[in-house]
């Protein structure tokens, strides 16, 4: 089920708009955990994010098919992009007062460190697993 979001950057030069899944993933790779200081909680924002406030976004690209933004005035980590089909997944935290989202799936399991876990029961894969299944074949 989608659900029309509205979100911002922490201080607010950046602001996301659409639609997005109402399934939070949590990702426990350890890009995502450099990147955010933790476990990186998001939702699929789709192909169609509105982005205002771009000349703010940075972009850092972390993987041959992924890329990293994050806004440039507060540090606030917004989403990764898939290059393929330009699928954002973005950082749940962003959005305020979006009811609805359930704690769904957890990937990259196999990498979480054991100082921490979540209560909620959820669909967790590996890393090779999440690969296997999205990783695009040749």
């Amino acid at each position: 089920m989608k659900l029309p979001a509205d979100g911002r950057c922490l201080c607010g030069a950046v602001t996301l708009s659409g639609e997005v899944e109402s399934k939070v993933g949590v990702c426990h790779c350890s890009m995502c955990r450099q990147w955010v200081g933790g476990p990186f909680l998001a939702v699929d924002g789709g192909t169609e994010l509105t982005i205002s406030g771009e000349q703010h976004v940075e972009r850092f690209a972390s993987s041959e098919w992924a890329e990293r933004a994050f806004c440039k005035k507060c540090g606030s980590a917004l989403f990764y992009r898939l290059k393929q089909n330009n699928q954002h997944i973005v950082s749940a935290g962003l959005f305020d007062d979006l009811d609805g989202l359930t704690l769904d799936h957890q990937i990259f399991i196999d990498e979480k460190p054991h100082y921490y876990s979540f209560a909620n029961q959820t669909h967790n894969m590996t890393g090779a697993e999440v690969f296997a299944q999205f990783a695009p074949q040749d």
